[in-house]
């Protein structure tokens, strides 16, 4: 590449179920996405014509990179957005990986006034229940939340839920949601200014395609 050249429009993408809905999507935007169907292990692939460039991340890693600019754009979570703020733009939700964020305990158990949560998400759950009033104590684990009431390290969990299968198997219960949780596109504040067409184009693409994608489902 020349020194003159513009270098190719980089995506973060999070590795793992969510490519397979965003595949789909980016190719109603007109984006060939057949780099995100490749099982090497690559974690920098160039789409067909050099014009974009995807990053292969942990999803909970995409915001960072889109924030400090080393992507200009990139696909998250929402739930991960609100769990450390970060400054991005989000322009698009994206209407895949839908799930909810709630609060679960044991069936029919009732918590008590002072409870213990423990969470992936400590700063969204220790909000929600300063917000109730509630003086609960937040417990950070990183995986397997679910057994945490089982064994008596937490009276509640903060969690994200799909299909609740893994909740109903573990005898546990939703108690409340906390919010909704969608796939948002993202944007570096800096690139959405200087590389404006280039980004606002494929947002108005993509915008288009959620719609399609949408009246499709609905049938």
């Amino acid at each position: 590449m020349s020194s003159g050249a513009v270098r190719p429009l980089t995506i973060a993408v999070p590795k793992g179920r969510i490519l397979k809905a965003l595949a789909p999507l980016l190719e109603r935007a007109g984006v060939d996405a057949d780099a995100l169907r490749e099982s090497d292990r690559r974690l920098v692939r160039e789409a067909a014509g050099g014009a974009l460039r995807f990053l292969f991340l942990k999803p909970d890693d995409v915001p960072t990179y889109v924030e400090y600019g080393a992507a200009d754009a990139g696909v998250s979570g929402r739930d991960t957005l609100l769990e450390r703020a970060f400054d991005v733009y989000s322009p698009i939700d994206l209407g895949i990986g839908r799930c909810r964020l709630v609060v679960a305990g044991p069936r029919g158990a009732t918590p008590p006034d002072l409870p213990r949560v423990a969470t992936k998400y400590p700063r969204i759950a220790a909000a929600h229940f300063a917000k109730q009033g509630v003086q609960a104590e937040i417990i950070q684990v990183s995986g397997s939340v679910e057994l945490a009431p089982l064994v008596g390290l937490a009276h509640l969990i903060v969690d994200v839920v799909e299909t609740g299968t893994t909740l109903r198997d573990n005898d546990l219960e939703i108690r409340e949601v906390v919010t909704d949780v969608s796939t948002l596109f993202i944007a570096n504040r800096a690139s959405w200014k200087l590389r404006s067409a280039e980004l606002g184009g494929l947002c108005s693409r993509l915008r288009a395609a959620v719609i399609e994608a949408r009246a499709q489902a609905a049938g």
